[in-house]
């Protein structure tokens, strides 16, 4: 096929970011290197000067790195992509290319922890006002703009409340007020969700998620819609500094090739295991977008291919019987991330939101009982033995 872009999604996973490499190898080779030899003065000049197209130095670019970011870009229909050291990297980046001093930002209230920290620490430091609020309404995102509102930023499906919003809606009232809409697509990933379709000008990934997907990688890629926007998003990561390194970047691109097979997978079992959930008699309530009873069902159906991996419940006796379930699950593990191959379990509240503070999880509907879990490919019988011989314990 000579145009990758206009393939499904299962061949683009495979061989979007593929070229033709020496010896005839089938995978962009690893350049572990931090420099590149010019051809003579005058072609050192030409690059630095932007007057030829070549490289310089691994934070501007590198090739092993900038095949894994074509080929994400193709995934997400965007035009371009930059690998960044972490998925906190890549939202600061795009917050420092795209704000000023005395902008202010329209951001979801259920949104990974660190970057409602991010806002209300780093951020506001340098004259950047900030509100959070429950996009899934649109009315209140419509409330929240102000004159000097420059960015929308929205995580859909919500980490940890899966709480969704219409980001074609979303995307309408942004540029009708001069804003970009920035898009944290982590949950779902581009096999199931493509915001730039939808309206999005930029989409964020920690690669550390789904991307990768087998728990040994940090790194985090911005994908901007117009091939206009990406010298001054390129510049600003250049700056900052926070570029992902050549052998993470290889990792991410060989785990790519098996993203649509892990995302389905996982999202059947998820789709499984949250009926079973929902169904016990010790859960209180259930959140997962392949579920009727999901408040936003509707939006996932119009936005979605998919429910996806993540779960958000409740059990009846509350925090204790969330710590309970935790410390007596033995197939799905303790600990933060999520979007592997392995099932993850993990307490909101006390690990990855702590740094939001009571007050702003609570308005954001982050109780203190709520587990997540990640769901993972393993044979989803062994998922469901696993939760219900925990469930008997609490």
């Amino acid at each position: 096929m000579k145009d990758i872009r206009k393939a499904a999604i299962e061949t683009q996973t495979v061989h979007a970011g593929i070229g033709e490499y020496e010896f005839g190898a089938v995978v962009p080779p690893i350049y572990q290197t931090s420099t590149f030899k010019f051809e003579n003065v005058a072609h050192g000049a030409d690059l630095f000067a932007g007057r030829g197209d070549g490289y310089i130095y691994t934070r501007m670019r590198n090739p092993t790195i900038e095949a894994m970011e074509d080929a994400i870009a193709v995934l997400e229909g965007g035009a371009k992509g930059l690998g960044c050291g972490s998925g906190m990297a890549a939202i600061h980046t795009a917050f420092a290319a795209t704000l000023k001093a005395g902008d202010h930002v329209v951001s979801s209230e259920s949104v990974y922890g660190p970057t409602s920290t991010l806002l209300k620490t780093v951020m506001s430091n340098f004259g950047i006002e900030s509100s959070m609020v429950d996009t899934s309404d649109l009315d209140a995102v419509s409330a929240a703009m102000r004159p000097n509102t420059r960015v929308v930023y929205v995580e859909t499906p919500g980490n940890p409340t899966l709480v969704m919003s219409d980001l074609r809606a979303i995307a309408d009232i942004a540029h009708k007020a001069g804003a970009v809409l920035i898009v944290d697509n982590t949950f779902m990933g581009p096999v199931m969700q493509r915001p730039i379709e939808l309206g999005a000008d930029v989409v964020i990934h920690s690669l550390t998620k789904s991307l990768n997907g087998h728990a040994d990688v940090v790194g985090g890629i911005i994908i901007v819609k117009d091939e206009d926007m990406y010298p001054h998003f390129r510049k600003t990561l250049n700056q900052i500094g926070g570029v992902i390194d050549p052998f993470n970047s290889f990792l991410v691109h060989r785990g790519l090739k098996t993203l649509a097979l892990r995302v389905e997978r996982a999202s059947e079992n998820a789709l499984k295991v949250a009926s079973f959930l929902e169904a016990h008699p010790k859960i209180d309530w259930v959140r997962y977008p392949g579920l009727p009873s999901h408040p936003q069902y509707e939006i996932g159906q119009k936005q979605m291919s998919g429910g996806g991996m993540m779960i958000s419940f409740e059990l009846s006796g509350g925090i204790e019987a969330g710590k309970t379930l935790m410390d007596n699950v033995h197939l799905s593990l303790l600990a933060v991330s999520l979007g592997g191959v392995e099932s993850l379990i993990q307490h909101p509240a006390s690990m990855t939101h702590a740094s939001m503070g009571k007050e702003q999880r609570e308005q954001a509907k982050i109780t203190d009982g709520l587990v997540r879990l990640s769901v993972g490919i393993e044979h989803v019988d062994d998922i469901i033995e696993d939760l219900a011989d925990a469930l008997e314990k609490c």
